[in-house]
């Protein structure tokens, strides 16, 4: 199920005060829209996650079952098939990519859903890790038009020994001469190695390791 559709945004002005031009959402949708569109849900995707990733929780006699629910996976801008630095012409490219907020992510979902799909409200908003920040600032931002979220493993602020995990995964991977400050024409392999090592010490819980989960 990883085929998907694409909602133009247009010029898009960010938080910041930048504007993404021509921008676009790719989203996919699960199940069908009931006749007084109360059975809505959108369902974010995580950092680097694409929404076949979010798929583990929609199915039949699952959390979000597409026989009872319409559900809306809208990807992250920056995720790859959205709007991101790979495929945005330039000047926009690559290193030029502007910064994009959690409120960008979400005030461009409000659109796909409002004016595309002409949903004015949602039983539920849920999402994973940067997903349950996006569930967050949907309740922030459309408090009137959400009727509940349900955010898991995420927070609605990040908290220091995040920021500085992050910040040690940023290291690794930009620190690699290949990545050209952005500017590369290959994958920084040493650097990707180097984020997974680090990812694999600090995104792991001890549990995980005592538990032996990986095998």
């Amino acid at each position: 199920m990883s085929d998907h559709h694409h909602f133009d945004l247009g010029d898009f002005t960010l938080q910041r005060g930048a504007t993404l031009r021509r921008a676009y959402l790719a989203y996919q949708t699960y199940g069908t829209l009931n006749a007084d569109k109360s059975n809505a849900i959108v369902y974010p995707t995580w950092f680097t996650g694409k929404h076949w990733d979010n798929e583990w929780l929609i199915g039949a006699g699952m959390a979000l079952d597409p026989a009872e629910y319409f559900i809306i996976v809208p990807n992250m801008l920056g995720n790859g098939l959205s709007s991101s630095p790979s495929n945005t012409p330039a000047p926009y490219d690559r290193a030029r990519f502007p910064n994009v907020t959690v409120y960008d992510n979400v005030r461009a979902q409000n659109q796909l859903v409002t004016a595309h799909l002409g949903i004015e409200r949602l039983a539920l908003v849920t999402g994973w890790s940067m997903g349950a920040g996006q569930t967050y600032q949907w309740a922030v931002s459309y408090p009137d038009m959400v009727e509940r979220i349900a955010p898991f493993c995420g927070s609605s602020v990040t908290s220091e020994h995040n920021q500085v995990f992050l910040e040690a995964v940023k290291y690794a991977l930009t620190t690699d001469a290949a990545f050209r400050n952005g500017w590369y024409d290959e994958k920084p392999t040493l650097g990707l190695r180097a984020v997974g090592r680090v990812y694999a010490g600090s995104g792991l819980s001890q549990a995980f390791y005592w538990q032996q989960i990986y095998k």
